[in-house]
Formats: C-alpha cells, sequence, structure tokens
C-alpha cells in the first residue's frame, strides 16, 4: 500500500482526477504544494480552507467514485481525518 508515498503531489492530483475530481484554480494548488515542505498536510490545509483563494473540488457531472478516491488517500498514505476533511469539502459545494 504504501509504495506510492513517496511520489509527488502530481501523482496524486492525477489519481483524483482520474476518480472524478474537478479541481478550481488547479495552477495555484499545484503552486501551493510545490512550495509546502510537507504537502499531504498542505493539501489537507487547502481542501478545507482553499475556497477563499478560489481553490475548490468538485464532483465531475457523471459524478466520482468514492473507491477510488479512498484508494487514492489510502495509496499516498494520507490520515483518515484528511480523507473526512475532503469529503467534507465536496459535500459542501453542493
Amino acid at each position: 500500500m504504501g509504495r506510492l508515498s513517496n511520489e509527488s503531489f502530481e501523482a496524486f492530483l492525477q489519481s483524483l482526477k482520474q476518480a472524478g475530481i474537478v479541481i478550481t484554480n488547479e495552477e495555484e494548488l499545484r503552486e501551493r504544494l510545490a512550495e509546502a515542505q510537507r504537502w499531504r498536510y498542505a493539501f489537507t490545509t487547502l481542501a478545507s480552507n482553499g475556497r477563499q483563494i478560489g481553490i475548490s473540488f468538485e464532483e465531475t457531472c457523471a459524478g466520482c467514485d468514492e473507491a477510488e478516491i479512498r484508494r487514492a488517500f489510502d495509496a499516498f498514505e494520507f490520515p483518515a481525518r484528511a480523507q473526512a476533511a475532503f469529503a467534507a469539502s465536496l459535500k459542501t459545494h453542493h
């Protein structure tokens, strides 16, 4: 399971997009994650609080694959609270 944990945030973002997530202001998100020493923590913070700076996450019109999202969070070794925060950020946008 931990084989992807050392990969970049770019692979993680790609996993989310393949699971049906649309990222608003993705360029800003990428810049902030690239600057962060701990990109997982930065991602979790931006997933919860990024709307103020235009960063948000939404399901595509076809919906998202929740199992794939869980697998991405697990593969990149995010804590359970990070996945919960991300799921909450998706729900608050509806």
